[in-house]
C-alpha cells in the first residue's frame, strides 16, 4: 500500500478511537507509525490498533 493511503487508513482508524481529536494530528500520528517498520508492515487499521493497546490496558487499570 502506498505511504499517503496507508496513513489515511490508519488516521481514520485513529479517528475511530479518538474522536475528539484533531484530524491533522491524527494525521501526524499516524505517519509517524508509518516510520515504524513493525507497524508499517501491518495493515494501517490492525497498526493503529496494535498501537493503541498499551494504552487501553492502563485505562482498565
Amino acid at each position: 500500500m502506498e505511504r499517503d493511503d496507508w496513513i489515511a487508513v490508519c488516521a481514520h482508524q485513529l479517528q475511530r478511537q479518538w474522536r475528539t481529536v484533531d484530524p491533522d494530528q491524527l494525521d501526524e500520528v499516524a505517519a509517524d507509525l508509518w516510520c515504524d517498520e513493525r507497524l508499517r508492515a501491518m495493515a494501517p487499521a490492525r497498526a493503529a490498533i496494535d498501537w493503541l493497546r498499551p494504552l487501553d490496558a492502563s485505562v482498565d487499570d
